[in-house]
């Protein structure tokens, strides 16, 4: 998610920090993707330790100009501290604890949004599953199958914690659903509802959007195209997902010929009085006086 943007922006130095496990090695799928995808140096180093020394630098690790990637809680909180010392880096955008928010009426299948639920739900125990529905009944099916399916999943400690914090919200229409993930901004927003696609106009604020019965959230985390690095905790209000823009710099380049100054001139001199800038006012017209 991140290499790959980072490679198309033709990005000189590109370093990766991925948590050690309990023996003190790195997963050896993600050593082998990063080599793929380009990245030059990897270190066993992960949480908010992991920021700190991107945005710093270390001993062993090169100080970044931007820092990149999800995390938890504190990977987002450390992100954010940075960016905002002029010593340390910037950050793409903050993106934490996961969440879902699955809308759906009485075309949708229980057992699938369940699933997407528990999908979410599984990452950690402070991982946000909300479902807006029309229908009663339909809220009650999913909350039986969200128990039926936790059974059969082997992260059953997180589970107990983040399903307890679900949210099963029953609205009187599909419009007051969409005012509700438009005010909740979330990281994944799924519509399982009839004509799914006919109702994009009324999204504002969402990370991600899947459209239909067929299109779960796991498959935009693993393959389906669109980067998967997204704002969370109502963020979606003001970033978007990650993108190979956010790996560049834009930089304007102006130059004026003597006529241009002439035409232009004038304009830039009333403004710069009008704001009391005699200064700025100057540059321009001791440049008109030479072109007399």
């Amino acid at each position: 998610m991140l290499a790959v943007p980072a490679a198309l922006a033709q990005c000189p130095v590109k370093l990766m920090c991925t948590a050690p496990n309990r023996a003190g090695g790195a997963n050896p799928a993600v050593l082998v993707a990063a080599r793929k995808a380009g990245v030059e140096q990897i270190f066993k180093v992960g949480g908010a330790q992991a920021i700190a020394a991107m945005a710093y630098g270390s001993e062993t690790i090169a100080k970044c100009d931007k820092v990149f990637g999800p995390g938890n809680a504190y990977v987002t909180a450390a992100k954010i501290l940075a960016a905002q010392d002029a010593a340390g880096a910037a950050l793409d955008l903050p993106a934490g604890v996961t969440e879902v928010m699955v809308i759906a009426d009485d075309e949708a299948r229980p057992e699938f949004v369940a699933a997407d639920l528990l999908a979410q739900a599984e990452h950690s125990p402070d991982a946000q599953a909300i479902l807006v529905t029309t229908q009663p009944a339909f809220a009650a099916a999913v909350f039986a199958e969200v128990q039926r399916q936790r059974a059969l999943l082997s992260r059953a400690t997180i589970l107990a914690e983040s399903v307890e914090a679900m949210r099963l919200i029953v609205v009187d229409s599909l419009q007051t659903a969409f005012e509700i993930a438009n005010a909740y901004a979330p990281e994944h927003l799924i519509l399982e509802i009839r004509e799914a696609r006919s109702w994009l106009p009324y999204i504002s604020t969402a990370g991600a959007v899947f459209l239909g019965h067929w299109s779960p959230e796991t498959l935009g985390d693993y393959c389906s195209g669109p980067n998967h690095t997204l704002p969370t905790y109502g963020y979606a209000r003001a970033y978007s997902g990650l993108a190979l823009e956010d790996f560049q710099r834009r930089i304007t380049v102006q130059e004026l010929t003597p006529s241009g100054l002439k035409e232009l001139g004038p304009t830039a001199t009333i403004l710069a009085g009008l704001e009391g800038l005699d200064a700025h006012a100057a540059a321009v017209s001791i440049r008109l006086e030479a072109l007399r």
